[in-house]
């Protein structure tokens, strides 16, 4: 069986998008990014994301995931009322988890300095 994570990887790595960059664009994690990696049963709507993200056609890796994401593409055009990204609760949190890196990142790089 592929391992899904390291297909993943190795295409966000061939793109030369950044993690950083990566992670903010899917609202997650620099972690999260890397969990992904070594994750070998990547969910297919991640993977679709990610693909979208880093302009990568992963359809000839995993062919069965477009037709999955055309049938929920279908569905989703349908939905009445489904919250906007900025309302769910997932979004704020890792919102919130990037922005706590960020300043634990400031922080190390302040004493750093004070020490030298």
């Amino acid at each position: 069986m592929v391992h899904r994570g390291e297909v993943v990887e190795k295409a966000v790595r061939q793109s030369g998008y950044s993690i950083t960059k990566l992670a903010n664009r899917m609202g997650k994690s620099r972690r999260h990014v890397y969990n992904i990696f070594e994750n070998p049963n990547v969910p297919i709507d991640t993977i679709l994301e990610i693909g979208k993200i880093i302009h990568y056609n992963f359809s000839e890796l995993f062919p069965a995931a477009y037709d999955i994401q055309d049938s929920k593409e279908n569905i989703s055009e349908h939905r009445v009322g489904y919250p906007h990204e900025e309302e769910t609760v997932d979004y704020w949190r890792n919102k919130y988890i990037l922005l706590l890196e960020k300043y634990n990142d400031l922080l190390e790089q302040k004493g750093g300095k004070r020490k030298q």
